[in-house]
């Protein structure tokens, strides 16, 4: 299985590159894992919140195939603790999904095709993090999940 996470923008800060940097390096002893980052929309200013959606929508779009299985990171989504997405992601492994692609979306949330074309959505918190620190966590969340599945020390329940 290749898991990728989809996210609008590039990451900026330099501490966040290196944290992102380090869980990435860390993955590869487990799984095949890369973020891609979609272009930024410009020019926003302009538009109403239901255009930038539908805009980044057909920006996530160019970058998703139909065979992909689709996971959207959403404030309304399923909650899940670490080992519970350990689970998670063991399910869609022994299911032989092939491509994982998970989204961050933008400010706005997500068009409806693309909540339409998703398998699931899931949330990391109740809370409200910036799209940029959202990617440390979530690759964070994944080496987690595989040092759980292994039976590594790096989590203590």
């Amino acid at each position: 299985m290749k898991i990728t996470l989809l996210v609008i923008g590039k990451t900026e800060d330099k501490y966040l590159k290196e944290g992102i940097e380090k869980y990435t390096k860390r993955l590869k002893h487990y799984i095949s894992f890369s973020i891609i980052e979609v272009p930024e929309l410009k020019n926003t200013k302009s538009l109403t919140e239901d255009q930038q959606r539908a805009k980044e929508g057909e920006l996530i779009r160019k970058y998703i195939s139909p065979a992909d299985h689709l996971i959207l990171l959403d404030e309304k989504g399923e909650s899940y603790t670490s080992s519970q997405f350990a689970a998670f992601l063991n399910k869609k492994m022994i299911g032989s999904v092939q491509n994982l692609v998970f989204v961050v979306g933008g400010p706005y949330g997500f068009d409806t095709s693309i909540y339409r074309q998703a398998s699931g959505k899931i949330s990391l918190s109740k809370m409200t993090f910036s799209h940029q620190m959202v990617r440390l966590f979530f690759a964070e969340q994944i080496y987690r999940a595989f040092t759980i599945l292994k039976g590594e020390p790096y989590h203590h329940e």
